[in-house]
C-alpha cells in the first residue's frame, strides 16, 4: 500500500526532493535553507559519512562516529527540510514521483545524488573475499579482518601458514588504495611492533596492485612516481600493470601468479546507482548521466543529476569525481532549482578546480593545487588541514584532530577493540546482503567516482 504525503497538498511551496545525503546532497539542501521551497532529503542511512577518512576507520586510527554525523542533526534548525531514512527504489519522471518502499514522493524538482557502489567487473563472488570501502560497515569489516589476521598469526605454529595471515593485498592504486597501503604499513612497522610474541609484525607483507601503468592515474606523473617511492620507502610492495583474474579465500591470482593471503581489500572499480537507468536518457558505460550545462537531464528539466552520477564537461576534459566537485554541483543544482521555482532562467555550471591530494602515511602525501606540485611533509600538513575543515560537525573535528595528534606522537591507534568472538559489531547488525543490492547485470565499469577526497 502506498501512503500519500498529506502535507504535499497543504504546503503550496515547490517541493524539492534530494536523493542522497553525501557531499552533493548535503550541499544542495544547505544551499536551499533560505529558499521558499520545502525540501525532503532521502537517504538509506541516518548519517552523512565523510568518506575521505573512511580508510582511517578501516585501519583503526579513528572510530566510525568520528567521521559520521546524523543527517537530522545537520538540519535540525533548517525548518524547510524534512529528512527521511529510506531508500529510493525507483523514479517515475513523467509522474514526477520518487518511489520509496511504503510511500511515493511527488516532487516539483528532483536532485539525484545517490552516489556510487563497489563494482567487481561482473565477478560478484569476489565481494565476500575482498570487501570494498564505501560504508561504515565496510570499514568495520575490513578492520576486523586486518586485526584478526594478526591474532591468527600469533596462534599459528606453521611458519608458511603464518605468512599467509601476514600478507595483505590491496587491489586498486587510486587514492583509496594508496592511503590504505600506507596506513597498513604503519600498523605493521610502528603500531604493533611490541604487541605480539611469536612473530615480528614488521615482517608483514603489504602488496598494492594497480591494473594500469602507474599509481594515482589522475595525478601528474611526477606525483604518481613520488607516491610510489614513498610507499616503497615504507615497505609496501607496489605492482603496476597487475590485473587480477581471481580472488578467493586463499588469496588472489595476478597475471597467472597466486599470491597467498587471508586478507584482500578491494579499492578498484565502482558503479553508479541503477536509478539513472529509469530517467530515460543517454548514459555512459558506467551508467552516468550526460547532463546539460545546467546539470539537468536533457529530457527532464525538473531533474538535476550531480556527484558520481553525472558526466559534466569541463573544457576539453570532464569534471572529476571528487568531493569538492560534488559539493559545487550540489549547490549549483539547488540554486538552479530555486531559480526555476521563481520562474527565472537556469544558469550554467562552472567548475572551480581546487586541486587534488592524497595522504600516504605519517608526514607523507602528494598534492596538486593549480600549477603547484607538492609532496612529503608540506603536502601532508595541507591534506590534514583541508580534511579537518571539511569535516561536518565541531565535535568530529576535535575528535579527529586529537586522534591524529595522539597517533603522531605515540604511534598508536585507538580503535583496535574487537567485540565478542572477533566480531566488531553486535549480531543484530545489518548483513552485507541487506545493505547492498546485487550489481549483476547493471551498467558498470571503472572510474565512476573513484575517490571522494575533501578539498579536491
Amino acid at each position: 500500500m502506498v501512503i500519500s504525503n498529506q502535507s504535499e497538498s497543504v504546503d503550496p511551496r515547490p517541493h524539492v526532493v534530494i536523493v542522497g545525503g553525501g557531499f552533493a546532497g548535503l550541499s544542495a539542501a544547505k544551499a536551499l535553507r533560505k529558499a521558499s521551497v520545502r525540501i525532503t532529503l532521502v537517504d538509506r542511512r541516518n548519517h552523512h559519512l565523510f568518506q575521505p577518512l573512511l580508510y582511517q576507520v578501516a585501519t583503526a586510527a579513528l572510530s566510525g562516529q568520528d567521521i559520521a554525523t546524523p543527517i537530522r542533526e545537520v538540519f535540525r534548525r533548517q525548518k524547510n527540510t524534512t529528512v527521511l531514512m529510506s531508500e529510493a527504489q525507483g523514479i517515475k519522471p513523467e509522474e514526477q514521483k520518487v518511489i520509496l518502499p511504503h510511500r511515493d514522493l511527488t516532487y516539483d524538482y528532483l536532485i539525484l545524488a545517490a552516489g556510487a557502489d563497489n563494482f567487481y567487473y561482473g565477478n560478484d563472488e569476489w565481494e565476500r573475499h575482498a570487501p570494498g570501502l564505501k560504508t561504515l560497515g565496510d570499514a568495520v569489516e575490513i578492520r576486523r579482518r586486518i586485526l584478526m589476521a594478526y591474532e591468527a598469526a600469533e596462534a599459528e605454529h606453521d611458519p608458511e601458514r603464518r605468512k599467509d595471515y601476514l600478507t595483505f593485498v590491496i587491489i586498486g592504486g587510486g587514492p583509496t588504495g594508496v592511503e590504505m597501503a600506507g596506513a597498513m604499513a604503519e600498523i605493521a612497522r610502528k603500531t604493533l611492533t611490541r604487541d605480539f610474541r611469536t612473530f615480528d609484525p614488521s615482517q608483514s607483507r603489504i602488496i598494492l596492485l594497480e591494473g594500469g601503468p602507474r599509481l594515482l592515474p589522475t595525478y601528474p606523473e611526477e606525483l604518481s612516481e613520488s607516491g610510489r617511492k614513498q610507499l616503497e620507502t615504507m615497505g609496501v610492495e607496489v605492482r603496476v600493470d597487475a590485473m587480477v583474474s581471481q580472488i578467493d579465500g586463499d588469496g588472489a591470482v595476478v597475471r597467472g601468479e597466486r599470491i597467498p593471503s587471508r586478507t584482500v581489500i578491494w579499492a578498484a572499480g565502482v558503479t553508479s546507482s541503477p536509478l539513472t537507468e529509469q530517467l530515460g536518457t543517454k548514459l555512459d558505460k558506467q551508467g552516468r548521466v550526460h547532463v546539460t550545462s545546467k546539470l539537468t537531464v536533457p529530457e527532464h528539466e525538473d531533474i538535476f543529476v550531480v556527484g558520481d552520477l553525472a558526466v559534466i564537461e569541463h573544457g576539453d576534459d570532464l569534471v572529476p569525481a571528487l568531493a569538492q566537485s560534488a559539493m559545487q554541483e550540489g549547490k549549483h543544482a539547488a540554486l538552479n532549482a530555486a531559480r526555476a521555482a521563481r520562474g527565472r532562467p537556469l544558469e550554467d555550471f562552472h567548475y572551480k578546480d581546487k586541486g587534488q591530494m592524497a595522504t600516504i602515511g605519517r608526514s607523507r602525501a602528494v598534492a596538486v593545487i593549480g600549477k603547484s606540485r607538492l609532496s612529503g611533509f608540506v603536502a601532508w600538513i595541507l591534506w590534514s588541514l583541508v580534511h579537518l575543515f571539511y569535516l561536518v560537525g565541531f565535535r568530529n573535528r576535535i575528535a579527529v584532530m586529537l586522534g591524529w595528534i595522539f597517533a603522531y606522537v605515540a604511534f598508536r591507534r585507538n580503535a583496535r577493540v574487537l567485540l565478542g568472538d572477533g566480531e566488531p559489531t553486535p549480531r543484530a547488525a545489518v548483513s552485507p546482503a541487506l545493505r547492498r543490492r546485487t550489481l549483476t547485470g547493471r551498467r558498470s565499469g571503472p572510474g565512476v567516482g573513484k575517490d571522494r577526497a575533501a578539498g579536491q
